[in-house]
């Protein structure tokens, strides 16, 4: 058994003792920087959903009031404490500065609706509240994007889970495809990005 399955065993083990506040507590810690993907949470309430033990809208709830507030402390260290506070904390949650400094020219790049996609994200969804708070983003907006982001991704992954019903591992290979795929848009697209602004200066 290697490391990842020992995680996602971890991870069912949690929602199987805790129920419901086992989902949100794995979202909350999901949408800070903490290593928890929601393709190894979620895909499993929504095997239990088909078993007859979980509520869709339950799990639709509860995973998106963890996803706000996981997102809102992340937010709050990126608004009250910048830079250096993230620099200081970030060490003790496995925080990867080039996925932070990466993180931030997509948001600056993309503005507030980068909160609603960067929910789809890989990545990029763990720290995107960073960049967001020290941005100083209009709470509202912030809240808004987030919850309806969260709500369809957590909801997508649960139906997912519902409908491969025992065979919901193969989410996990489903989802590594995907993962790859949106990796090498983002990587061409920064590439873009780059030309862009070399041929801009070269022009100058």
């Amino acid at each position: 058994m290697n490391f990842t399955e020992l995680l996602l065993n971890f991870f069912t083990a949690i929602i199987t003792q805790m129920g419901y506040f086992g989902v949100f507590l794995l979202m909350v810690m999901e949408s800070m920087v903490l290593p928890v993907p929601s393709e190894a949470v979620m895909p499993f309430a929504g095997f239990l959903w088909h078993q007859g033990t979980f509520n869709f809208w339950i799990i639709a709830i509860t995973s998106t009031l963890g996803s706000i507030i996981g997102s809102l402390i992340s937010y709050g260290i990126g608004f009250y404490g910048g830079r250096p506070l993230i620099k200081k904390i970030g060490k003790y949650f496995l925080l990867n500065e080039h996925h932070l400094e990466l993180t931030e020219r997509f948001f600056t790049r993309y503005g507030d609706k980068t909160i609603f996609i960067s929910r789809f994200i890989p990545v990029v969804r763990h720290l995107i509240s960073l960049p967001a708070g020290l941005g100083k983003m209009k709470l509202f907006k912030f809240c808004l994007y987030t919850i309806l982001g969260a709500f369809l991704w957590n909801s997508f992954l649960a139906y997912l889970g519902y409908y491969l019903a025992d065979n919901w591992n193969i989410i996990r290979k489903y989802s590594e495809v995907i993962d790859i795929f949106v990796i090498i848009l983002i990587i061409a697209a920064v590439a873009y990005f780059i030309y862009r602004l070399y041929c801009s200066n070269y022009r100058q």
